[in-house]
């Protein structure tokens, strides 16, 4: 653990390290909750992980920097979601010795290694959102048309 890093007393389950929690479901059964890839895939398909990756990927930066540009993630999931990454090894934390302290998060090697397999489905989402809107204006219309 990196000096200045605390693990909260009431750290939540899913950031119980992978590699210490029995494995009896097979490998590649991601419908299983104790699948450690499931596991792993719940925690980096949260909605803030993706979105704070990704300005990662883009530079590093400090805490009230990230949370001014994602908007809508409180102080608390910042927190937590960037405690998780580090440990999950997709981010790093500095701290630096200043009055008062320092801190900046930047990605990993393997932070950037996800981010590029996420980059596929953040494109497919942005070329594809009009065709989702499309879907979802039919399905309400379809959904009026029964409830009338």
């Amino acid at each position: 653990m990196q000096d200045g890093t605390l693990i909260s007393p009431g750290h939540f389950p899913e950031t119980t390290p992978i590699v210490d929690q029995p494995v009896s479901a097979p490998r590649g059964d991601v419908f299983a909750a104790n699948c450690p890839t499931r596991q792993l895939l719940d925690r980096i398909g949260d909605k803030w992980s993706v979105l704070i990756l990704t300005l990662l990927g883009e530079e590093t930066m400090r805490f009230n920097e990230l949370k001014r540009r994602v908007d809508g993630v409180s102080q608390k999931m910042l927190s937590q979601t960037l405690r998780t990454l580090e440990r999950d090894g997709l981010a790093f934390r500095t701290a630096r010795p200043t009055v008062p302290v320092t801190v900046s998060y930047s990605i990993t090697p393997l932070g950037r290694e996800l981010l590029g397999a996420m980059q596929l489905l953040i494109d497919w989402a942005e070329t594809r959102m009009a065709d989702v809107s499309a879907a979802q204006r039919d399905y309400d219309r379809r959904l009026d048309m029964a409830l009338t």
